[in-house]
C-alpha cells in the first residue's frame, strides 16, 4: 500500500524547483511512482496485461510509462472522440454567428464550458435501433428526445451509451475517425456503436487506444488544442461531469456527483471504460504544485471478485502517485 499523503509546509515547497522541472532520480518510476510501479508490476507478473502512460501537463515530458505504445481495447474511453467531434461542430458552426469567447463561462465556472449556441440546441430523438443497456440515465427517463449538448453531457457524467449512439447517428462513425486522424491518431479508434452483444460481424471492441496517444490527446484538450479552443473547453465541461471515479480517480478524495470546484486546489476531468475483463482510465489532474495527464488501461481475467479488485487496487495506488505529484 502506498505511504499516507504528506503535504509539505509551504516554506520547503517554496525553496523547491516546480514539479514540471524535477530531477530524473525524482520523475523515475524509482522515484515518487515507485508505489504504482511496484503495483503494476505484480499485477503484471499475475498476468495482467497493463498500458499506462503518465505526462507533465506543462512540459509533456514523460514520467511514467508501461507499455504505451501498444493499441489495446479501451470500452468506453473512444467516447472522448465523439464528444471532440461534437464539439468541434458546435464551434465551427455556433462562435462566428455569437461572436463568443471561448472564455465565456456557465455555471460559474470561469473558461471551463463555452455558451450553447444553436447547434448544440439542436434536438436529437432516440429510436429503437439506438436502444442499448449498461451504463448510462437516458435509458431510464421518459423524455424521448434531447438536446445535442445535453447528450454529450451525459456522455461525459455517465458514459451514456444510449445518447453515444443517438450522437453517432448523427455524427457519422467515419467523421469520428477523420477527427482522430487530423489529431494524428494512429493507434486510438472508435469502432463502433455501442451494442449489447457482439456479433461475427460486427467491431470486436468499442474502442481501441494506445496509452501514449491518449496522455496526448488529454493534454492537448487541457490546453486547448483539440479542434481549437473553445470545443477543448466543450470537452472539458462535459468530462467534469464524470460521475466514475471507481478507478485511478478513486485516489484524489473528490465527491463522484460534484467535483468541479477547485477542492483543495484540485481539479479533475476524465473518461473511463469498463467492460469484461476491461478497466481503462483517461484523465488530466491538477494541484497547486503541478498537473499531469494520465492514461491506464488494465485488461484480465475477470474470474473472480478478488482479481477485478486488485486491478483497481493498483489503478488508486498509481492514483495515489499522481496525487502526491500535483499536491
Amino acid at each position: 500500500m502506498s505511504e499516507p499523503l504528506r503535504r509539505r509546509p509551504r516554506d520547503e515547497r517554496d525553496d523547491a524547483p516546480p514539479r514540471g522541472r524535477r530531477s530524473d532520480a525524482r520523475e523515475s518510476a524509482g522515484g515518487i511512482f515507485r508505489h504504482g510501479f511496484e503495483s503494476l508490476t505484480a499485477l503484471a507478473l499475475s498476468g495482467v496485461q497493463v498500458t499506462a502512460s503518465v505526462l507533465d501537463l506543462e512540459t509533456g515530458r514523460v514520467l511514467f510509462s508501461v507499455d504505451d505504445h501498444l493499441s489495446v481495447p479501451t470500452a468506453g474511453v473512444g467516447q472522448v472522440l465523439l464528444l471532440v467531434e461534437v464539439a468541434a461542430r458546435i464551434s465551427e458552426r455556433d462562435r462566428p454567428a455569437r461572436g463568443a469567447s471561448p472564455d465565456d463561462t456557465a455555471g460559474g465556472r470561469p473558461g471551463l464550458r463555452a455558451v450553447p449556441g444553436a447547434e448544440s440546441l439542436s434536438i436529437l430523438n432516440r429510436t429503437a435501433g439506438d436502444r442499448v443497456g449498461g451504463s448510462g440515465l437516458w435509458q431510464h427517463l421518459q423524455v424521448p428526445a434531447l438536446p445535442i449538448a445535453d447528450l454529450a453531457a451525459l456522455v461525459g457524467a455517465t458514459n451514456d451509451n444510449l445518447a453515444t449512439n443517438v450522437l453517432l447517428r448523427r455524427i457519422g462513425l467515419d467523421a469520428v475517425r477523420a477527427r482522430g486522424e487530423q489529431l494524428g491518431l494512429r493507434r486510438t479508434h472508435l469502432l463502433d456503436i455501442v451494442r449489447d452483444e457482439r456479433g461475427p460481424d460486427d467491431a470486436p471492441h468499442l474502442s481501441v487506444g494506445s496509452a501514449r496517444e491518449l496522455s496526448s490527446l488529454f493534454r492537448r484538450i487541457h490546453r486547448g488544442e483539440a479542434a481549437d479552443e473553445m470545443a477543448s473547453k466543450l470537452v472539458v465541461g462535459w468530462l467534469s461531469l464524470g460521475s466514475d471515479l471507481s478507478m485511478v480517480a478513486s485516489a484524489f478524495g473528490f465527491d463522484p456527483l460534484a467535483h468541479d470546484d477547485f477542492s483543495h486546489g484540485l481539479t479533475l476531468f476524465n473518461k473511463t471504460g469498463s467492460d469484461h475483463g476491461i478497466r481503462s482510465e483517461v484523465g488530466v489532474l491538477t494541484g497547486p504544485d503541478a498537473g499531469v495527464a494520465y492514461a491506464v488501461t488494465m485488461r484480465f481475467n475477470d474470474r473472480d471478485l478478488p482479481a477485478r479488485l486488485a486491478v483497481l487496487d493498483g489503478m488508486r495506488t498509481l492514483g495515489t502517485d499522481l496525487l502526491e505529484y500535483v499536491y
